[in-house]
C-alpha cells in the first residue's frame, strides 16, 4: 500500500528483455515527471497521506503516530519503482513480494484504490500546468499494473499474513550492537540472504527490515544482528530494551541478495558492518556442503574493534577451504591481518572482479561508494547484486 521499501538510487543492472515501445514512452514520461516533482518529496508525501486518510480513514491506524520516517520510505519507494519500470524482470519479483508483505497490513482493495487515487492527486497538485493527459495516464496505466501484480501475489499466498516469534536471547555487544535471537511459532520460509520486516513491542506499527544472520535451521529459530542507527527509533529500542520473552511480529522474506552454491560461477561477498548478516546466512547454509565455489569475502568496519563477526568468520575459513576473508578497517590502530581503507579501496586494489557474481551488503553510503567504485574498475553492472534497502 505505502511500500515502505526505502531505496537510495544506485545504478542498476539492465533488464534482461528489451521493453515494448509503448513501456518505454510511458517509462519516459514516467520519469520525467517524477524529476520535475522530486525536488518537493516533503510535500508530495504530505499531500498524499493527507489525500489517503481523507478518502480511507481507517488506513490511518495501519501507521505509526510518527509519520516522518513513513513520508521519508514512501518518496524513496516511488524513486524505486521509477528506476525499475522498465525492467519487469526485476520489477516484477519485487513487487510480488512486496505485495506479500503488505499482508501484513491487513491491506484490502479498497485501500490499493485509495493510495492510487492519492498518488495521482498529490503529483497533480505539484505538477501543475505540466500535469497533461498523457503524463496522468502512464501514471495510471503504471500504478494499475502496480497494484494489480502486488495484489495477485498477495491472493496466492497461503501462508499467514505474519509470523509471531519470541525473543530467545538478547545479547548487546557494545552500546549500539545488539545479536537477538527469535524464536517463530512456526518456521519461517526464507532464503538465506533474504530479509525480513520487523514490528517490536517497544515500536508498535514501526515495521523495519533486518536480515536473519543464520541458514534455515530445524527449529526455525532466527538470529539478527542490530546495530543502533542514529535517529533509529527501532533499531535503537532492539539494541538497548528487547528482553527474553518479547513478542516480535515477522513479515514475509523480501529480497533477491542470493547466490547458488551449484553455480560454477564463483563469488564476491562484500559486507560492511551488520551488512555482514545475510552474507553470513548464506556461508552458514554453504558450510553444510563440502564443496562449493570459491567465496572471496571482504568485510569492513570504521575500525578494527567494529568487527564483531571477524573470529567466527575466521574460524569457518579454517574449515572451509572455499572461504577466503579479508577483513578491512577504515580507521584506528593497526590490526593483524586487517587491511586499511575503504571496502571500495581494499576491494578494487585486488582486481576488477569481472569473472565473479558480487553481493554487496551494507549501509546505503557503503553500497552506494563500493558499486561505483567497482564499475571505474571494470566489474560489470549486471554482475554486482544488492537489495537497496536500510535498516532504520
Amino acid at each position: 500500500m505505502t511500500a515502505p521499501h526505502a531505496i537510495s538510487p544506485f545504478p542498476q543492472p539492465a533488464t534482461h528483455r528489451e521493453a515494448p515501445p509503448a513501456v518505454v514512452a510511458m517509462v519516459r514520461t514516467i520519469r520525467n515527471s517524477w524529476a520535475q516533482v522530486e525536488p518537493q518529496t516533503e510535500d508530495v508525501a504530505r499531500f498524499f497521506y493527507g489525500m489517503l486518510f481523507s478518502l480511507a480513514p481507517e488506513a490511518r491506524e495501519l501507521f505509526p503516530a510518527n509519520m516522518q520516517v513513513q513520508r521519508s520510505r514512501l518518496m524513496r519507494a516511488i524513486v524505486h519503482v521509477v528506476q525499475m519500470v522498465d525492467r519487469p524482470d526485476d520489477l516484477v519479483p519485487f513487487l510480488h513480494q512486496l505485495g506479500r508483505d503488505h499482508r501484513k497490513f491487513g491491506v484490502v482493495a479498497r485501500h490499493y484504490e485509495a493510495v492510487g487515487t492519492s498518488l495521482l492527486a498529490a503529483l497533480k497538485a505539484h505538477l501543475g500546468e505540466d500535469w497533461t493527459p498523457k503524463v496522468e495516464r502512464a501514471w495510471a496505466e503504471a500504478y494499475t499494473i502496480m497494484a494489480r501484480t502486488m495484489q495477485e501475489a498477495a491472493a496466492a499466498d497461503d501462508g499467514p499474513a505474519w509470523f509471531p516469534a519470541t525473543v530467545l536471547e538478547h545479547h548487546r555487544l557494545s552500546w549500539d550492537l545488539a545479536i537477538v535471537r527469535v524464536q517463530p511459532d512456526y518456521p519461517l520460509p526464507y532464503q538465506p540472504g533474504q530479509y525480513i520486516s520487523v514490528e517490536v513491542p517497544q515500536r508498535p506499527r514501526f515495521w523495519r527490515y533486518l536480515s536473519p544472520a543464520n541458514a534455515p535451521r530445524e527449529d526455525g529459530a532466527l538470529e539478527f544482528h542490530v546495530h543502533a542507527v542514529e535517529g533509529g527509533w527501532v533499531s535503537r529500542a532492539i539494541v538497548s530494551h528487547t528482553q527474553e520473552g518479547d513478542e516480535w511480529r515477522l513479515g514475509s522474506p523480501l529480497g533477491r541478495l542470493t547466490a547458488s552454491r551449484t553455480d560454477e560461477q564463483n563469488v564476491l561477498m562484500i559486507g560492511g558492518g551488520t551488512g555482514i548478516a545475510p552474507l553470513r546466512a548464506i556461508l552458514d547454509d554453504w558450510s553444510h556442503w563440502g564443496e562449493n565455489p570459491h567465496v572471496q569475502l571482504f568485510y569492513g568496519a570504521r575500525n578494527a574493534d567494529d568487527l564483531y563477526a571477524l573470529d567466527e568468520l575466521r574460524q569457518l575459513a579454517t574449515t572451509n577451504p572455499w572461504l577466503t576473508v579479508v577483513p578491512v578497517a577504515e580507521e584506528g590502530a593497526d590490526a593483524a591481518g586487517v587491511e586499511r581503507g575503504t571496502l571500495a579501496d581494499a576491494v578494487t586494489r585486488h582486481g576488477d572482479w569481472a569473472d565473479r557474481r558480487v553481493l554487496v551488503c551494507g549501509s546505503p553510503t557503503m553500497i552506494r561508494a563500493t558499486v561505483s567504485k567497482m564499475l571505474v574498475a571494470g566489474t560489470p553492472l549486471d554482475r554486482i547484486y544488492y537489495d537497496p534497502f536500510t535498516l532504520d
